[in-house]
């Protein structure tokens, strides 16, 4: 499989551990993973240094290491195909990490959106992990030289600062990292939360009853649905300005693999209760056979150990190779 990805752009991603999977980590990252491994040569990481920016408990971190992997593998990231790996297993990311923030300004740091909205959200524990895990996820993209990354648009301020950061490298000190270009999905990006539709839908949501998650058995998701925030309408339509039953609509659409106008036809005469009926069982339908196929990979504990190792192994050759053409370039004696 190497030498068939050798002509391909390479293409980077991950998922932080930080808590159990989504619908949204389906539609808006893995399913679109799942068509580009044909089409890239691709590198898809469980991101567990970034998980421990906030306390975690660590038994509770490896087993959900575990989980997000065999998510992976039951969503159709084929390891045969794509490098799958654990971001904290390859040391190359933490020791470029510290390379490249002599070459990150405090003021980009701090601009960040994201650390903004986590420090406000764990005022316990504005640790400087959270302030400079940007360029963290810089590293991440650069040790590999990828061209393309799937990104929502929440990240897009990230990727910019990683081609910053490329940029000032390759200039101060000759070409060395790839500049990447990010790759946002058109549909299924941004699923929202069934509680507070203007927030984007979250695996770390104290409401539970706001998120569908992944593990979630069937009667679990139609009542969630069920229970989702509406607007003040009636009408099956679609309208921004509806973001209740806009959200829900969107979800229908992924479910089914059909378009807003279809929605609309179909459930013209149709009320809200109607609808969310519907959207429950069609949501159910599609998250069932990635939990069941999930459940069986999970405990084949020897398959995923074999994938983790394989995917170290491939993941460090290709870390270090960077990493060692950065400690020549910076000046660090190598014997």
């Amino acid at each position: 499989m190497e030498n068939q990805n050798k002509n391909k752009k390479r293409i980077l991603s991950g998922v932080t551990p930080s808590g159990y999977l989504t619908i949204g980590h389906i539609t808006g990252a893995l399913a679109n993973w799942v068509k580009l491994q044909d089409e890239f040569d691709s590198y898809f990481m469980v991101a567990d240094l970034h998980a421990i920016t906030v306390r975690q408990v660590p038994a509770d971190l490896r087993q959900r290491t575990l989980d997000t992997l065999a998510f992976f593998l039951a969503a159709g990231i084929d390891p045969d195909k794509s490098t799958v790996f654990v971001q904290s297993q390859v040391p190359a990311h933490s020791e470029l990490t510290w390379v490249l923030s002599t070459f990150t300004g405090m003021g980009e740091c701090q601009r960040m959106t994201q650390f903004k909205d986590k420090s406000a959200k764990n005022m316990d524990n504005i640790n400087v992990g959270l302030f400079s895990y940007p360029i963290l996820m810089a590293c991440d993209i650069l040790l590999y030289q990828a061209d393309c990354v799937p990104v929502g648009q929440d990240q897009k301020q990230h990727l910019e600062l990683t081609r910053n950061i490329a940029q000032r490298f390759n200039h101060h000190y000759s070409d060395t990292f790839t500049s990447p270009e990010p790759f946002i999905p058109k549909i299924g990006g941004r699923i929202m939360s069934l509680q507070d539709p203007k927030q984007k839908m979250s695996k770390s949501d104290a409401n539970e009853n706001a998120t569908i998650f992944l593990k979630d058995e069937d009667d679990v998701i139609k009542r969630k649905i069920k229970r989702a925030v509406t607007d003040s309408g009636t009408g099956i339509i679609y309208n921004e300005n509806n973001p209740g039953i806009a959200n829900l609509m969107e979800l229908y659409s992924i479910a089914t693999n059909t378009n807003y106008e279809q929605i609309e036809s179909k459930f013209e005469s149709a009320g809200y209760a109607e609808f969310k009926e519907a959207c429950g069982n069609a949501v159910a339908e599609f998250v069932a056979p990635i939990r069941e196929k999930f459940k069986d990979i999970r405990q084949n504990k020897s398959l995923l150990n074999e994938i983790i190792q394989h995917g170290k192994e491939k993941a460090g050759k290709t870390a270090f190779k960077t990493l060692r053409k950065v400690y020549k370039k910076v000046g660090f004696y190598q014997g």
